[in-house]
């Protein structure tokens, strides 16, 4: 038999640390090579982790719940030796790729007894030096965050393995110490996550932790907030013409694997129209303004434990159904767990469509670091005034909805966004038959 170790895996190349989530395998279970073993949570992504080779887990080295960083050994595999040696050098990722991402949990010996993981490099006269206990206690992002804040790493308790101290110690550390403003009183650092205040349960309440991608998202919005001059303009689209195009290509479509929604034609619109009016498709660094390449659309998706939002990279270059695929994809892969780091990072604009739950309109929060989020409300048959060719007006049952964008008014005027939604409007009210 054959021990093979499984790894925290390094989910993206920013990411130092993970959360185990959940274990989906028990102590004593079989497991076969690449079926999901464990859940694990970061700052970019939820995703399930195959285990690398077929064989019985005997141990359990990481807790549900438990931070960790990456590399660390999670669990023992016990298997044969021909399973052993087929087992690849690093697991699948979730998702198969042209280039697997960085979600393997990779195979190696197990080390010796004398070596544990979190063993420190000592002196030789048996001491650890302040800069050994410093690398053993932290990680790299935990320790670019102390030097950032001009923090002393050593003086903060440690909650993850080992004693460590995670990102969220030192965020945390941060939030609380108070920091010199220019008048200098002491004024709360903008780049912390905000200190949610302490609420009091009474009898019967039900009291139960944030989950990560819930804390991610807490302070992701509040950041946002400070961050940004929020401005909403409001549109409403007669969806008309699209209506009558998805019934007459819907069947088509699903005969090739796709379903035709709202949404895809949106996407079409803004993709457009985003190489037409740059300013929406930036982002603010500092006083300058960096005007994206690349359009990156990112959709939003609703999921039982949270929010999460893949990006369609280049969608100004693929065609409706080729966005209507993408849509599908990564939806379907949001909701399973089963999409890469790099699928959810690199947007620069947003859409989150909250009318799929019947939402007229809303004012949604900008997804920092860019500077625009379009909101779609619901699309449903109204009655609306229109003028007929000899210039009388009657009331017509058409296919309405509202459309609605935050933007940054630091860089983004009221002008630069109405004539964007104008020229979206324009582009779904007039779709084309050969943009089908």
């Amino acid at each position: 038999m054959a021990r093979i170790d499984v790894l925290m895996p390094q989910m993206g190349e920013s990411i130092a640390e993970g959360t185990l989530s959940k274990w989906l395998k028990k102590l004593g279970d079989e497991v076969k090579r690449d079926e999901p073993l464990f859940e694990i949570s970061t700052d970019k992504v939820d995703a399930e982790i195959p285990a690398p080779a077929a064989g019985k887990l005997v141990e359990i080295k990481v807790q549900e719940g438990q931070t960790v960083p990456v590399q660390t050994l999670v669990a023992v595999l016990e298997t044969d030796k021909g399973a052993a040696v087929s087992a690849p050098a690093a697991a699948a990722a979730p998702v198969p790729k042209p280039e697997p991402p960085k979600a393997a949990a990779p195979v190696r010996p197990s080390p010796p007894p004398s070596a544990p993981v979190s063993a420190p490099v000592a002196k030789g006269d048996g001491t650890e030096t302040a800069e050994e206990r410093l690398r053993r206690k932290s990680t790299p992002l935990v320790r670019k965050i102390a030097a950032e804040h001009q923090v002393d790493i050593s003086t903060i308790p440690g909650t993850g393995f080992a004693g460590r101290v995670t990102k969220t110690d030192i965020l945390g550390f941060i939030e609380r110490a108070p920091a010199p403003s220019v008048s200098g009183r002491a004024s709360p650092p903008l780049s912390a996550p905000v200190a949610h205040p302490q609420v009091e349960a009474w009898p019967g309440d039900r009291v139960e932790p944030m989950s990560k991608i819930r804390k991610i998202t807490a302070d992701h919005m509040i950041q946002s907030r400070r961050t940004s001059a929020h401005v909403t303009s409001y549109f409403e689209v007669d969806y008309s013409r699209v209506a009558e195009l998805r019934a007459k290509h819907k069947a088509s479509y699903a005969e090739g694997g796709a379903n035709l929604t709202y949404l895809a034609f949106i996407v079409k619109a803004c993709a457009e129209q985003l190489r037409a009016h740059a300013v929406v498709n930036s982002a603010v660094s500092g006083d300058t303004i960096i005007y994206r390449r690349d359009i990156n659309v990112g959709i939003a998706v609703a999921l039982e434990w949270g929010l999460i939002v893949p990006v369609i990279k280049h969608a100004d270059e693929l065609s409706l159904m080729g966005l209507t695929r993408a849509i599908n994809d990564l939806g379907e892969r949001a909701r399973t767990k089963k999409l890469s780091p790099d699928e959810i990072q690199r947007g620069t604009f947003t859409i989150t469509n909250p009318g799929v739950f019947g939402s007229y309109a809303g004012a949604p929060i900008i997804n920092q670091p860019q500077v625009a989020i379009l909101g779609v409300g619901t699309i449903e048959k109204r009655p609306k005034v229109i003028t007929l060719p000899d210039r009388t007006d009657t009331i017509a049952i058409r296919v309405m909805g509202m459309i609605s964008m935050s933007y940054d008014h630091r860089v983004v005027d009221g002008a630069d966004a109405d004539r964007f939604l104008a020229d979206v409007k324009k582009t779904l009210q007039e779709f084309p038959e050969g943009a089908v």
